[in-house]
């Protein structure tokens, strides 16, 4: 999605942004970086940009009112693209602006780096993009060196590890009046109530509804149904949940495109249940505002995503673990009234 074998940094202003809520105040630059070797910039750019090199999700920025003007790292972003020499006010209102949506008393102070790049691909196409990062864990690191004929040990602290970057935004100078091509990293701090400040507050996102998305939201739609939805319904075992999940995945591993009435029909079949995914589907578009196509073309990263987080696993006690992977007509359950315990009969060929 995101690569950047041809990208320059251009920019970088580096400021202080603490917690207000815990009396602690912002620190601001009043000139950018200046970068005296090719080693430190080098560093700078796998720690800001590598970790988007897995990312798959493309928002935009939006405004709660539905003006986009409203937002402020829209705005603020605008200035630059349209004029470079205003990089370092627009990097210090940033910080003001970060600050002020720093409301939670779990989320942590730390390092914002805003920078400026020069050629970042996204999607193939080569722009101008806008960093935005910020650190907020710190770790110890211990250096070896000679000495003496010997060796010495030494230690930094509050060193930044160039491989874990904890938040970050890259805003591409494309579709401004879409709100811009966004890409995110969202290292949770602080737990869930200080989680959404990044994206929700401070940033303002809507997620784009890509073919990537529309195939990630009805893979997990359809995983909920199954997993908390059926039950309120319908009587199923574990095992026939498994199957209706293992059925979907393989209808979206083999298909190029998403038919929801050829979906239903070929994964599902029971009408009852049919009619009642088609629901719950139509309750989480109204609920989150993100409709869903009923035809799209099929994702296969996002396919990949949602693979890694369906289970085909049947936990039986402390015991046994049974992965299930293909027809379910091949394992019975039962119970031994002699035991008074339930039992699962499973039918193979050859054992491994």
């Amino acid at each position: 999605m995101v690569t950047f074998f041809e990208a320059s940094l251009d920019t970088i202003s580096v400021h202080h942004v603490g917690n207000p809520t815990q009396e602690e105040m912002y620190a601001l630059s009043d000139h950018p970086l200046e970068l005296k070797d090719e080693i430190i910039p080098n560093l700078l750019m796998q720690y800001f940009l590598k970790p988007f090199e897995k990312v798959n999700e493309v928002y935009h920025l939006m405004h709660s009112s539905g003006d986009l003007n409203l937002n402020e790292i829209h705005y603020f972003a605008t200035q630059v693209f349209e004029d470079k020499e205003k990089f370092q006010e627009a990097s210090e209102k940033i910080a003001k602006h970060l600050y002020k949506t720093t409301t939670h008393p779990n989320i942590k102070g730390g390092e914002l780096y805003v920078v400026y790049f020069n050629q970042v691909q996204i999607e193939g196409n080569p722009l101008d993009a806008i960093g935005i990062f910020k650190s907020e864990n710190k770790e110890t690191y211990l250096k070896v060196y000679p000495d003496k004929g010997g060796f010495q040990v030494d230690y930094e602290q509050e060193a930044i590890n160039i491989n874990k970057l904890d938040k970050g935004v890259l805003i591409f100078n494309i579709e401004k009046e879409n709100g811009y091509k966004i890409v995110v990293i969202d290292k949770t701090n602080g737990g869930q109530d200080a989680a959404v400040y990044w994206k929700d507050e401070f940033l303002q996102l809507r997620i784009r509804n890509d073919s990537f998305n529309q195939t990630n939201n009805t893979l997990g739609i359809y995983k909920n149904f199954v997993t908390q939805k059926l039950d309120d319904e319908f009587e199923m075992s574990k095992a026939d949940k498994i199957d209706l999940l293992n059925r979907s995945m393989k209808y979206f591993k083999e298909k190029e495109t998403f038919d929801i009435d050829e979906f239903s029909n070929e994964v599902i079949g029971n009408p009852d249940a049919i009619e009642s995914f088609k629901t719950f589907k139509n309750q989480y578009e109204q609920e989150f505002d993100s409709p869903i196509a009923n035809t799209f073309e099929i994702s296969g990263n996002a396919v990949k995503k949602q693979a890694r987080d369906y289970k085909s696993v049947l936990k039986l006690d402390k015991n046994f673990h049974i992965y299930i992977h293909g027809d379910k007509e091949l394992i019975e359950k039962g119970f031994d009234d002699g035991r008074a315990m339930n039992y699962y009969k499973v039918y193979f060929k050859e054992e491994a």
